[in-house]
């Protein structure tokens, strides 16, 4: 399927951007339209999501974003949109933690997520996010893990190298290096 459209943003709505990928405009429903400018360059995570009746893409600004959509729409009974909404509602890692204190209420407040759902999200997730909670929560290490996957480092393996340096007072730019310098080590 289609992993990510690159081009230009043509049109944005309520729930869905337009992006022009090489004179193809690409429809995909995305939770956060209002920050997206019209002209502006944009790499977009998708999932495509094909039913008998309808194939529509679903998009991200970011691998943990789309990550945790994949997880959600895992759970027994929770479609794309609803996972569109928890995403709208929060940040990947307020979801996390909730799902991770077993917080039904944080779920029950989203709109279209009952009881029986939010306590399904949790059954079904708890536990199971440990890689991107991991990055998530380690506020400091943020534009580090961000710098990382611009070039192009999976999280797996960025969360490997930051435990490995978490003990050491580094700034931001020395952690950056010594994380390059221990990823290309890996690679070879």
């Amino acid at each position: 399927m289609i992993g990510f459209i690159k081009g230009k943003v043509f049109l944005t709505k309520k729930d869905y951007i337009l992006i022009d990928c090489n004179g193809v405009g690409y429809k995909i429903f995305f939770y956060k339209t209002e920050k997206i400018k019209i002209g502006e360059e944009l790499l977009v995570y998708t999932h495509t999501n094909v039913r008998e009746d309808d194939i529509s893409l679903f998009g991200f600004l970011s691998e943990d974003e789309y990550e945790l959509f994949l997880k959600l729409i895992s759970v027994k009974g929770l479609g794309s949109k609803t996972a569109m909404n928890i995403l709208a509602y929060s940040s990947v890692q307020e979801i996390i933690g909730a799902i991770s204190e077993s917080n039904v209420n944080f779920f029950k407040s989203i709109s279209g997520i009952g009881s029986k759902s939010a306590s399904q999200i949790i059954l079904d997730l708890k536990g199971k996010l440990v890689d991107i909670e991991k990055i998530d929560v380690q506020q400091n290490f943020k534009d580090v893990v961000g710098a990382l996957k611009n070039f192009g480092y999976k999280s797996k393996e960025i969360l490997e190298v930051l435990n490995s340096l978490s003990s050491l007072n580094l700034s931001e730019d020395e952690m950056i290096k010594k994380s390059l310098i221990l990823l290309n080590k890996k690679g070879k």
